[in-house]
């Protein structure tokens, strides 16, 4: 594995994006704790570190510092918002609460020719702050190269020791120039090469997985999904049909979703399938199961006991061959191992997405080959691995799929009711050319609602559906798809004449927060 840049998240909203960024720039990084002593943090032998920002404040009791010996190592550091505050703070500078907050759009101006990091940007500029406290004294043997309204030193640079600082954030769009101050930061403050590759990201996995495999058999539950998609067809690029991967329908599937993963995936990755049909086992299962919860417990139940019993027959088959499967390969990605503490092994994982406690005689060792990467990076190597479009754009979509999206009892009627709304506003959004331009567009049926309509000659009594398109860069956050209004209209027009138990189409216009994504 590369080395890393290690981005120090103090609590920040935007630590993984500033993580991401940082990849963007070509350069590999990871996130560790601000409890990660400074011992800790160079045993790692980062090319740099990022301070992230966070909600503290300089001058509470309990704020998290920063070790002085961090800026001694001769590792290269970027303090931003709060750790830019804690950098000046414990190299000697002047941090205040000067009674002027920023919080959003602010103007930085460049003073002093904008040293590396701002040099021939714009003299003035929007940028994003968040902050209530100021540095207003840059430490000994810095330059001060931008300031705001709201903050005196809102930039400064010290580049013989190779150390920097942003009161702003510039891993965000709301900073126009931030990306390419972050790359001045890790190209020409750190030195730092650009060798974070998609095709180094394929090959190094490959290596890993042969590795760790060294000629045993693995079985991975395919969901079709990109996550297992990619980590399936990594594996089996590194053991070939020592692969075998298990597809199990549940029945709560959208429309030609059991055929892409049966036809087009083993068409382009040659993996071994096994596929089992369970739709009546989970629609018998959440018969009378209204609460979300419920559906969740219930699916992931039944998901476990199904897996369990078609890996039971793969392990068997492989015994007869005087083989063992020893493997279980899994989608986890990197926002997993982070929020789940940092992962051991035995990630804390999803029941209805990925599979989880698996009895402990089948004696399976994860193998999960995407845990270093975010989606946008599955999704290129997807791509770089020959895997269709369809299932590398694949817009996200719940592990309990539609049984979360009818509001109310799941019934097969009520499903087969969804899946053709749901295929038709697919359809058209893809004919609009609106696929990339929308993060998932939800279908959700109010399957305990009614609402009188007019259809034909008559009066109707059927159900509402829910249109719930989303804009999103990593479903933190989402704000509400502006759709033209003749999308809307032709998906409203066919949904209304072609399913004859939906008699209403409306739009969901809420962002994330205060809404989620999915209704349940």
């Amino acid at each position: 594995m590369a080395r890393p840049v290690l981005v120090v998240d103090y609590g920040a909203q935007y630590a993984q994006l500033i993580a991401r960024r940082v990849r963007e720039a070509q350069v590999y990084s990871e996130i560790v704790p601000h409890t990660a002593s400074v011992t800790e943090i160079l045993a790692r032998d980062p090319l740099a570190i990022v301070l992230s920002g966070g909600p503290s404040s300089a001058y509470a009791p309990n704020a998290p510092r920063v070790d002085p010996a961090l800026f001694e190592a001769g590792v290269p550091v970027l303090g931003i918002c709060y750790g830019f505050q804690a950098m000046a703070d414990a190299l000697g500078g002047t941090v205040e609460r000067t009674g002027t907050r920023e919080y959003g759009r602010s103007e930085l101006e460049i003073v002093d020719g904008g040293g590396v990091l701002h040099r021939e940007l714009p003299s003035r500029g929007p940028v994003w702050m968040s902050h209530g406290d100021a540095v207003t004294g840059a430490p000994e043997g810095f330059t001060v190269t931008a300031r705001s309204s709201g903050s005196p030193v809102a930039a400064f640079e010290d580049t013989g020791r190779r150390l920097a600082g942003l009161q702003y954030h510039p891993e965000v769009v709301h900073s126009p120039h931030g990306q390419q101050v972050l790359r001045r930061f890790l190209h020409e403050v750190a030195g730092i090469r650009s060798n974070w590759t998609t095709a180094n990201v394929v090959q190094d996995a490959v290596d890993a997985i042969r590795k760790q495999v060294a000629g045993g058999k693995a079985i991975c539950g395919l969901s079709g999904g990109v996550d297992s998609a990619v980590a399936a067809a990594l594996v089996h690029q590194a053991i070939g049909d020592d692969l075998t991967c298990v597809f199990v329908d549940h029945g709560l599937l959208r429309a030609g979703e059991r055929a892409q993963v049966e036809r087009d995936y083993v068409a382009a990755t040659g993996v071994r399938l096994v596929t089992v049909d369970a739709a009546d086992r989970f629609v018998a299962g959440l018969a009378g199961v209204i609460d979300p919860e419920e559906k969740r417990r219930v699916i992931g139940r039944e998901f476990v006991r199904v897996f369990e019993a078609a890996a039971r027959d793969v392990a068997a088959e492989a015994g007869e061959h005087g083989d063992h499967v020893g493997f279980l390969v899994q989608g986890t990605l990197y926002p997993d191992v982070v929020e789940s503490g940092g992962g051991s092994g035995t990630a804390n994982i999803k029941s209805h997405h990925n599979v989880g406690g698996l009895p402990e005689d089948l004696a399976l060792d994860l193998v999960e080959p995407l845990r270093t990467l975010f989606k946008d990076e599955v999704r290129r190597v997807g791509l770089e691995l020959g895997l269709p479009e369809t299932i590398v754009h694949r817009q996200p979509f719940p592990g309990p799929g539609l049984a979360i999206r009818i509001i109310g009892e799941v019934t097969a009627t009520r499903l087969a009711t969804l899946r053709a709304a749901d295929a038709i506003a697919r359809e058209e959004l893809s004919v609009a050319g609106l696929d990339s331009d929308i993060w998932q567009c939800p279908v959700v049926l109010l399957a305990e609602v009614r609402s009188v309509g007019v259809q034909g000659d008559g009066r109707s009594y059927g159900h509402p559906v829910v249109l719930r398109p989303v804009s999103s860069e990593d479903a933190m956050t989402a704000d509400w798809s502006r759709l033209p209004h003749e999308v809307l209209a032709r998906i409203s027009g066919r949904i209304t004449n072609e399913v004859p138990e939906v008699n209403r189409v409306v739009l969901d216009v809420t962002s994330k927060p205060p809404g989620t994504i999915e209704w349940e």
